[in-house]
């Protein structure tokens, strides 16, 4: 049968089942389906078990995950080497793929706009903090670095695209795909940004059989549930803390702090280090407040159920 896209939709049953967003398919699912209508529309009755899950806080003040994709191998986090350059936000994507067990691997846009020079004293300032993360630096207008970025591209593994708005994820897709697929939106020139061309989650197959997931630009990427995403990102702060006097040492102002003790002779850098302590914080506050909202919920459900039964004996 030719493969062709159809709308689709859960089953009732699915749907009472579900306890959260988490529950619902997303990109990058394998699902159970039946069709009708001359598989012009088809019923999901089953998610089939996910490998991973790469998630995060919903934007805004609702406090609830939200699906990215599952089914990742590998993440490639998309900086442009412009005014979108930011190791502190390049430690919040890793930290939420970290969380999931995905593979990172950093991808620098816009390598043409710095002298070779330029793009390797970058890339040394991540292997600096991330010493063991692949980077590689890439240009859609000269093709540079593309024949390096394609031999990532394994087929039948499914890989992802992260990054804000406007540092080329569009761009590169197309240039994968050898045709102007997708629209391409230019960024402002007073801050480099980019308008939202991707405006949902899609996955592209390519020409070798790699599967390719591209996402919206994030402007906010709140923490949320990811201790050990954190840990593993931040690793050489999580070594050190086990040397801390009190093992619960919340490396502020404790006595016996080996974080601080490093930050004080400079092997840790005051901004990663600030870092590190926000996004804990952000995380541990995110995490009580949902499980505090799950624990209201269930018992509003009890409630509901009470009410139901004792309307049935009358």
């Amino acid at each position: 049968m030719k493969k062709k896209e159809v709308f689709a939709e859960v089953t009732g049953k699915f749907q009472f089942n579900a306890d959260s967003p988490l529950d619902y398919p997303t990109v990058g699912d394998w699902v159970y389906a039946r069709y009708l209508d001359q598989d012009s529309f088809a019923v999901i009755n089953e998610i089939l078990p996910r490998k991973t899950i790469l998630k995060r806080k919903t934007s805004g003040k609702k406090i609830e995950f939200q699906l990215i994709a599952v089914n990742i191998e590998t993440a490639f986090i998309i900086q442009a080497l412009d005014f979108n350059y930011n190791l502190r936000r390049l430690e919040r994507y890793l930290a939420m793929i970290n969380e999931s067990n995905i593979r990172p691997i950093v991808l620098l846009s816009k390598n043409d706009l710095l002298s070779s020079m330029e793009v390797k004293e970058k890339i040394s300032e991540i292997h600096a903090v991330m010493p063991d993360i692949q980077v590689v630096a890439f240009s859609n207008i000269t093709s540079s670095g593309l024949v390096e970025l394609e031999k990532l591209l394994v087929p039948g593994e499914t890989f992802c695209l992260l990054g804000s708005s406007g540092v080329g994820k569009t761009s590169l897709l197309n240039t994968l795909l050898a045709e102007e697929r997708f629209e391409v939106k230019a960024v402002r020139e007073k801050d480099g940004r980019g308008r939202h061309t991707t405006a949902y989650r899609q996955l592209i197959i390519l020409k070798n059989g790699a599967m390719l997931i591209d996402t919206p630009g994030m402007r906010e990427l709140g923490n949320f549930g990811l201790e050990s995403g954190i840990d593993n990102t931040f690793e050489e702060i999580t070594e050190l803390s086990k040397r801390c006097r009190f093992s619960n040492c919340s490396h502020l102002q404790d006595e016996g702090c080996a974080v601080l003790a490093a930050l004080k002779d400079g092997r840790i850098s005051q901004e990663r280090y600030q870092n590190y302590i926000k996004m804990n914080k952000e995380s541990t506050y995110y995490e009580m407040s949902y499980l505090e909202k799950r624990r209201k919920n269930k018992q509003f459900g009890k409630f509901i159920k009470s009410v139901k039964k004792h309307l049935k004996k009358r």
